[in-house]
């Protein structure tokens, strides 16, 4: 899998729908009040670190961090949320994986299943889709003033699976586990961290036809648009940028 087709999939929607929507602080507080229910210590919890640095990339305020924090670890009472995972398919055998954070399940699904219904996609079981996918750490940092084979060399010792450039930026790819320590790593080198994401990266793209991608498109929006929905993965071959090569 090329670097700029792992990074694509993700990068291209992330952040930016939901800053549009405004409703980007309350996914992100949601996430927070999640991942704090296995520990307040974001050194110690590695989902709660990533959870408020995310929040930090989009300019929330401490105060609110820490208002979600103490929601999750029961110092302040608030609404229990729960990790919600979804499979499914849309037209061309595209597959999706959606995840969400809900307070109510018996809300969310019944929501989920009819926006797969109503845009011609099909909710699958458990395990339908993700035996296509690999779940993995992607890092992204400037390659400006970088000498790639030394950090190749460096990250490849802590855990880092593979490092590539592409024109202006270097992607790390981690497993689950290694994200972590390869954080750790560039941080405590100075390394300015553009993006980190746990990502659901497909193992081959589909490239459906001009109506079926439009289709597609539309069932992306419709998820990503639902308030609990956080990230939404798929096996879509993205179009690269017309700049790009």
């Amino acid at each position: 899998m090329a670097g700029h087709s792992k990074w694509a999939n993700i990068k291209r929607r992330k952040g930016a729908q939901d800053q549009k929507r405004g409703k980007l602080f309350s996914k992100l507080s949601k996430a927070i009040t999640i991942a704090a229910k296995s520990g307040g210590d974001p050194e110690a919890n590695l989902t709660l670190k990533y959870a408020i640095q995310k929040a930090k990339e989009g300019n929330m305020p401490n105060d609110t961090i820490a208002t979600a924090v103490k929601k999750g670890t029961g110092e302040i009472e608030g609404l229990v949320y729960e990790e919600l995972f979804y499979e499914g398919f849309a037209q061309g055998g595209v597959a999706f994986i959606v995840e969400a954070v809900s307070d109510k399940r018996t809300r969310t699904t019944p929501e989920i299943k009819k926006i797969f219904d109503n845009r011609g996609g099909n909710l699958g079981a458990s395990g339908s889709v993700s035996f296509m996918f690999d779940h993995k750490g992607l890092i992204a940092i400037p390659a400006e003033g970088v000498d790639f084979d030394e950090l190749f060399m460096e990250v490849a010792e802590i855990g880092a699976e593979d490092v590539e450039k592409e024109e202006d930026m270097i992607t790390i790819t981690t497993g689950p586990k290694e994200l972590h320590a390869v954080m750790k790593y560039l941080e405590a080198n100075k390394f300015e961290v553009e993006n980190s994401d746990l990502a659901w990266i497909p193992q081959n793209t589909i490239k459906p036809d001009a109506a079926d991608k439009g289709k597609i498109d539309k069932l992306i929006e419709s998820l990503e648009e639902h308030d609990d929905v956080t990230n939404v993965f798929t096996n879509l071959e993205e179009e690269e940028d017309d700049d790009s090569e």
